[in-house]
């Protein structure tokens, strides 16, 4: 029992521990879109690497003391100038760097969200940086003097709805790898996740309309009714290349169908064994009848998205999905 308590009290201490560091580290660097480092950002501590050439050198020291050798002086008092050198260049090589994030695609929870950051060195080459989170995969770059470097970092999701990662390491050990000099930057990163797919069977047809639906049309895939203007997530197939040709501008097909052949998807109706299974059966639907071609709508308690299909049609349906529920 009393190992146990110690136990909890150590726990509760280190959650106090934490809280407090971030709380200290929101102040001293807040988030924000682009950061550019400098004393205020930068960490530095001695390696294992380096504190082993420290206990050497004061070794070396004392012999050198007691035996009244010169060579030994020479080594030592070389060696810890090195040591004093390679601090000083181990924070240059972060120091005055500049990250800018550059946004992120929309990815399904259990997918790896792609991160865009420019990576800015505007007034010397920084070398050998890791960037890299906790639960990430560490990605090593080289930024030559006076040029952007586009970068993208892959971080895991697992549920729906906005993700942030988190605190963005980067360190750099160079030159010799007796220090690291680091930095933990929030470039208030958000990306929006939909919900896991689960393909299961459609249901069955639904009709999208109400009243005399024989006669009504809605966007779809077998009448053509004219042109439009070219909006950002049509489809690049229904696109009219020729008008284009003859400096017409940039027009989209619009096909019609009847709506008694659109599907209309209701979350009450969906079967799953909580809410997150059915907006995961709903978000496999809406790939499915994408991949088809058949028009569908949404209904998700009060909000309802009109019949339709499209790049753009099917994002606004899985958007919708990821932040049913949510207050952001």
């Amino acid at each position: 029992m009393a190992t146990e308590r110690g136990g909890g009290r150590l726990i509760s201490l280190g959650r106090r521990a934490r809280g407090l560091f971030d709380k200290w580290l929101k102040r001293r660097i807040p988030s924000a879109p682009q950061i550019k480092l400098s004393h205020r950002q930068i960490f530095i501590v001695p390696t294992r690497s380096g504190l082993a050439l420290l206990l050497l050198l004061v070794i070396m020291l004392i012999g050198a003391i007691n035996y009244q050798n010169s060579l030994v002086y020479a080594v030592t008092f070389l060696l810890g100038s090195l040591f004093w050198v390679s601090l000083h260049h181990t924070y240059r090589n972060l120091a005055s760097l500049e990250v800018h994030t550059a946004g992120g695609m929309p990815v399904f929870a259990g997918e790896m969200a792609p991160l865009d950051m420019n990576v800015i060195a505007p007034r010397r080459e920084h070398q050998a940086l890791v960037f890299s989170w906790p639960a990430a995969q560490r990605r090593q770059v080289d930024v030559a003097n006076g040029s952007e470097t586009r970068l993208t970092l892959y971080h895991p999701t697992h549920s729906r709805g906005w993700f942030r990662p988190g605190r963005l390491r980067i360190e750099t050990r160079y030159p010799l790898g007796w220090f690291v000099a680091w930095s933990l930057v929030d470039l208030d990163w958000k990306v929006l996740v939909y919900p896991r797919v689960i393909p299961i069977p459609l249901p069955a047809l639904a009709a999208g309309g109400e009243g005399d639906t024989e006669n009504q049309m809605v966007e779809g895939t077998d009448d053509f009714q004219g042109l439009r203007d070219y909006q950002p997530g049509d489809s690049r197939r229904r696109l009219d290349w020729r008008a284009y040709s003859r400096g017409q501008g940039l027009h989209t097909k619009v096909f019609a169908e009847p709506l008694q052949s659109t599907q209309l998807l209701d979350l009450a109706n969906t079967p799953g064994a909580n809410l997150e299974q059915c907006l995961s059966h709903l978000a496999g639907w809406v790939t499915q009848l994408e991949l088809t071609g058949q028009p569908y709508g949404l209904q998700l308690d009060t909000l309802h998205i009109a019949p339709g299909s499209g790049e753009r049609h099917r994002d606004q349906c899985l958007r919708a999905l990821a932040l049913y529920g949510s207050k952001l």
